[in-house]
C-alpha cells in the first residue's frame, strides 16, 4: 500500500508540475502577446504620424503647372519648385526640424526659391560663358541613372511618376552637367589647410563626446573633412556671384 501511495503521490506531483510549468508557460505567452501587440500598436502610430507628416510636407507644394517665378525670360515652373522643396524639407529634418511648423513654412518656401532663383541665375551666365553639356555626356549620364533601376519598364515608371518624359530629364541632366562645369572653371577653391582641418574636426570630436559617441580618428574621416570644407567654400563663393549678378537680373517671383 506504502508503495502504491508513494507511486500515487510521485503521480500527482508530476501532474501539478506539469500544471505549473503550463501555467509558467502561459504567462510567458501572454507576455510575449502583449510585447508584440504593444509593437504592433507602435509601429501602427509611427505608420500613422508618417503618413500624417507626408501629407504636411505635400501639401506645402504647388501646382505643377504654376509659374512660381521669372528669371529674366527663364519661367520656373512648379514640378521644378517641388523637387526643389523636397530636399530642402529633407535638409531641415535631417537637423531635427520640423519644416512643417507654422515658424518653417515661410523659411523652407523663401529657401527653396532663393535656391531654384541661383541656379537659374548661375546657369544662364554659364550660358553665357558658353558651357555646354556634349551628347556624349548626356548619354553616359542618362545610362548610369538607368543603372540604378533593375529594369527599363521600372526606369519608365520611376520617370513617369516624377511627372517627367525623356526629353525633360535629358534637358536636366544637361543642365546638371553644364553647371558642374561652370563650378569647376570659374569658382576655384584655394587648397584646405591642415589647421582648418583639424579645427572642423576638434569641433566634430567634440559634439560626439558630449552625445556619448565614438569619435572616430582624424586619419580616418581627414579626406570626408577636406571634401566638405572645399564644399562649403563652393557655396560660399557660388552665393556671392549670384548676389553680384542679381543686380543686373530680372526677378520676378510669382508665389
Amino acid at each position: 500500500m506504502k508503495k502504491m501511495k508513494f507511486t500515487l503521490i510521485a503521480g500527482l506531483m508530476t501532474v501539478v508540475l506539469a500544471a505549473c510549468g503550463g501555467n509558467e508557460e502561459s504567462k510567458e505567452a501572454k507576455n510575449v502577446d502583449k510585447a508584440k501587440t504593444a509593437e504592433t500598436e507602435q509601429q501602427k502610430e509611427q505608420q500613422k504620424l508618417m503618413e500624417e507628416m507626408q501629407k504636411k510636407l505635400e501639401a506645402q507644394q504647388v501646382d505643377e503647372k504654376k509659374i512660381v517665378a521669372i528669371v529674366n525670360d527663364k519661367e520656373i515652373l512648379g514640378s521644378d519648385y517641388n523637387s526643389a522643396l523636397a530636399y530642402t524639407q529633407g535638409q531641415m529634418q535631417q537637423m531635427g526640424q520640423d519644416p512643417t511648423s507654422k515658424e518653417a513654412a515661410e523659411q523652407v518656401k523663401k529657401q527653396t526659391i532663393d535656391s531654384l532663383v541661383g541656379q537659374t541665375i548661375l546657369l544662364q551666365e554659364a550660358d553665357k560663358k558658353g558651357y555646354k553639356a556634349s551628347e556624349a555626356d548626356i548619354k553616359k549620364q542618362l545610362e548610369e541613372t538607368k543603372k540604378q533601376f533593375k529594369t527599363e519598364e521600372e526606369f519608365e515608371a520611376a520617370l513617369k511618376k516624377s511627372g517627367m518624359d525623356m526629353k525633360t530629364l535629358e534637358t536636366q541632366i544637361a543642365d546638371d552637367i553644364k553647371f558642374k562645369l561652370y563650378v569647376e572653371k570659374e569658382v576655384p577653391v584655394s587648397e584646405i589647410t591642415d589647421e582648418e582641418i583639424q579645427k572642423t574636426y576638434d569641433q566634430y570630436a567634440e559634439q560626439g563626446k558630449s552625445t556619448g559617441q565614438e569619435v572616430p580618428k582624424m586619419e580616418e574621416v581627414k579626406p570626408q573633412i577636406e571634401q566638405s570644407l572645399k564644399q562649403q567654400k563652393k557655396q560660399e563663393i557660388l552665393a556671392k556671384r549670384v548676389e553680384e549678378l542679381k543686380k543686373n537680373v530680372k526677378i520676378d517671383i510669382k508665389i
